[in-house]
């Protein structure tokens, strides 16, 4: 044995450290007791504890969407590792690079039904980009950087290494990253140069462009954002972006279109009916994006770039798939473009771009304002003129909240935005929030919830008050599951089976139990003082903002619907709608 050879659970802090790795989120257990006596004899990493395991895949997600960077978490064998797998399917389905470290029974008890024991591999299997069992000492450094690797390289997502106790007590030699070359994982990162080539000729004859724009040009980084404003600056041409790709584009911007989909705007959703030529950027043509797909844009050519191999013509077939980096085929786009004095049919944009203003004067996201209660559309807007200046991440838990912090959140940068879009999970926001503070420490970080979301991992605010992470919760309370109540209004004959909330806590109280500072609003006059006290106070916040109970989030797609089929916010509009199209009800 080589006289610089390490414990597993040392191999485990020090690959840690040298993939820089600077916080971890975890919960210990017997299974992970040795890494986590490692981890005490060392400052180069700091761990977060947070009160349960989903919430350290959560905090991991935000930790990685805000910064770029794998996020990290460590638990536990057996119920550790089944409490993240919500987390990890989150991670898998919205490209976050994760690595999750999990504890195993000792090899000789694998298969035996030992305490705390469960088939981790197996279980994650399906919720992983990959995973590993580690029960050769002399490979587990390798898999560690491997881990990092394959999360972070093509379409990012999330990397499980389960390591027997054993493993982690055995003594063996430690190999850098360095050293290692991924044999077989290598993805494609440069568009093929012919399909690029049909791709600009395609674009140059459009006469009604749109660029379709998803999370993917977020995870290529903030080259790929530039490079896209680039590209519609030279063009011209409109852009829209679902759920997860809000913020790479400037919602400032004349050529922005707001969000597409279930909940996007007006003017995005009859754009994408509309064009003639589609560019899907980073995107994967999610349900909630296209909605009945043999009407999804059916007069459009379609290109589709994308890292994913498996994401081009997975839903939507298309004319001209391109995989590879969103940000390196950009760039090549940009460089054809230029090369060849490409112009776009000016004439043609100009008539494009009046039709789309008067869909864009349709105002699909008006509402209307009483004064006399809370609408929760107001409370967003006066939430992002108070903070837009400053230093802001928000994340989100699942629901109408979500749709209208979407709608009325105006994002200029990318990484500021945090949601649960593939899964939609119910109680990501607060976890997530303190994965954003752990890593921007000096940031405004707000999480718009719901009352009923914010329960499901409500125990993370000890976390935060244990680290003085001073996140802040404004919660949309409506005293119902609001999405669940509107699709039980307008789809089941206004059945609320189990939507409402009759028990809910006094979140002040809750707050002040925790630690933390907290705030109710009812009386709109009241509402920008409330805000600005929740971001004037150093610690933890809870605001809770009592809004109307029965308003709707519009515009909607009812689901099984075509993009011009779609409700907006009052009766006249949706009958205007009727005379244009269908109109589902």
């Amino acid at each position: 044995m080589a006289a610089n050879a390490l414990t597993g659970a040392e191999i485990v802090v020090r690959a840690l450290q040298d993939q820089g790795v600077r916080h971890i989120f975890g919960y210990p257990g017997g299974a992970v007791l040795p890494i986590y006596d490692a981890l005490f004899h060392q400052d180069q990493v700091e761990h977060i504890l947070v009160r349960h395991e989903q919430g350290a895949a959560h905090a991991a997600e935000g930790y990685a969407r805000s910064t770029g960077q794998v996020g990290v978490l460590l638990v536990t064998s057996g119920p550790g590792a089944t409490n993240a797998v919500t987390g990890l399917a989150d991670a898998m389905l919205d490209s976050i690079p994760l690595v999750c470290i999990t504890g195993q029974v000792p090899t000789h008890l694998i298969g035996t039904d030992a305490f705390q024991e469960c088939d981790t591999v197996g279980i994650t299997r399906a919720c992983s980009k990959h995973n590993f069992l580690v029960k050769d000492i002399d490979q587990l450094a390798r898999t560690l950087h491997d881990a990092f690797y394959i999360a972070r390289t093509g379409r990012p997502g999330p990397v499980v290494v389960d390591i027997p106790k054993d493993v982690q007590f055995k003594r063996g030699a430690y190999q850098g990253p360095s050293h290692i070359v991924h044999r077989t994982y290598r993805p494609r990162t440069h568009g093929d140069p012919a399909a690029i080539a049909r791709a600009v000729e395609l674009l140059a004859q459009a006469k009604r462009p749109v660029f379709y724009t998803g999370g993917g040009v977020i995870n290529a980084g903030p080259k790929a954002s530039q490079l896209l404003r680039d590209l519609a600056a030279l063009t011209g041409v409109p852009v829209t972006s679902t759920l997860m790709g809000l913020g790479a584009f400037p919602a400032s911007d004349p050529k922005w279109l707001g969000m597409l989909g279930m909940h996007g705007t007006y003017e995005a959703n009859l754009a994408m009916n509309r064009c003639d030529v589609m560019v899907a950027i980073g995107a994967r043509f999610d349900d909630r994006v296209t909605g009945r797909l043999d009407a999804f844009s059916p007069g459009s050519k379609k290109i589709h770039i994308d890292i994913d191999p498996s994401s081009i013509n997975k839903n939507v077939l298309v004319d001209v798939p391109i995989v590879g980096d969103c940000a390196v085929v950009l760039a090549e786009l940009l460089e054809r473009w230029t090369a060849q004095s490409c112009e776009i049919d000016r004439h043609a944009l100009s008539a494009w771009w009046t039709q789309i203003e008067l869909w864009r004067g349709r105002r699909s996201l008006s509402y209307r304002h009483s004064g006399e209660q809370i609408k929760p559309q107001y409370a967003v807007e006066r939430l992002y003129q108070l903070t837009k200046n400053r230093n802001t991440y928000i994340t989100t838990e699942v629901g109408q909240h979500q749709m209208w912090a979407a709608q009325h959140y105006h994002f200029e940068q990318p990484n500021r935005w945090m949601t649960s879009g593939g899964l939609g999970t119910m109680g990501y926001g607060i976890p997530a929030a303190i994965g954003v503070q752990t890593a921007h420490r000096d940031a405004l970080v707000i999480d718009i919830a719901g009352e009923a979301s914010a329960q499901m991992t409500i125990q993370e605010l000890s976390t935060a008050i244990q680290y003085q992470l001073p996140i802040k919760l404004f919660i949309l309370n409506n005293e119902y599951m609001g999405m669940v109540r509107q699709w039980q209004q307008l789809l089941h004959g206004g059945r609320y089976a189990h939507s409402y909330s009759a028990a809910l806590p006094d979140f002040v109280k809750l707050a002040e139990a925790y630690g933390a500072l907290g705030l109710r609003v009812i009386n709109p006059a009241d509402l920008d003082a409330t805000i600005q006290a929740m971001i004037d106070h150093p610690g933890p916040v809870i605001v809770d903002c009592v809004v109307d109970k029965t308003e709707n989030c519009y515009p909607m797609i009812p689901s099984g619907a075509a993009h011009d089929e779609m409700l907006l916010p009052d009766a006249e509009q949706q009958a205007e709608v009727t005379e244009a199209g269908r109109m589902l009800v």
